[in-house]
């Protein structure tokens, strides 16, 4: 189900971006909250970024971990996006159950019509299924199997408060992976 036009021109339903961090490094030492993205990483970021460009897919908002490899990762795709949308770091999407995730989605205010969640796995594959109660098939099966780094989920949902927000209201428009975009 995609978003429909109203007659004053003004989306109904809500767009949720789910995005997986890109790809990251493992130094010894380093803390896992601290560990930054690698080489493929940041290329993967930065084609995430281009595809959002390229396709119209512009948050209002953007909510991100407070990990440093999300927050690289935001970065990347920031800087490729034709304007420069409000990010929130928000320190309880680091290893963040699905449960925990919906709950931060459920406390953006009215406002953002296009919300991006970038985060971490388990939980961005687990609150990605959890939501979906329909949608491109092929795309929820692909998703189901693995959610890679990089990985971008598009759900729409029909509702018009983030507060709304609920467990298989959702519509999986696509599932994208780095690998696809080349």
């Amino acid at each position: 189900m995609a978003l429909k036009q109203q007659d004053s021109g003004a989306l109904s339903g809500l767009r949720l971006l789910l995005l997986r961090h890109a790809k990251s490094a493992w130094p010894e030492g380093v803390a896992d909250e601290e560990r930054p993205l690698n080489g493929r990483g940041r290329a993967a970021a930065q084609r995430v970024g281009d595809y959002l460009k390229e396709q119209r897919l512009i948050p209002d908002l953007a909510l991100v971990s407070t990990a440093r490899r999300t927050q690289e990762t935001w970065a990347l795709v920031r800087e490729r996006l034709p304007s420069k949308p409000e990010m929130r770091a928000v320190s309880w999407l680091y290893a963040a159950s699905p449960e925990q995730m919906l709950q931060v989605l459920k406390s953006v205010e009215p406002g953002p019509r296009t919300v991006l969640v970038l985060a971490h796995n388990p939980g961005t594959q687990d609150l990605a299924l959890g939501l979906c109660g329909g949608g491109d098939a092929a795309a929820r099966q692909s998703m189901a199997e693995k959610y890679p780094t990089a990985g971008l989920a598009v759900i729409d949902l029909p509702v018009a408060h983030w507060r709304d927000v609920d467990l298989g209201i959702g519509q999986l428009e696509r599932f994208v992976t780095p690998r696809a975009l080349g």
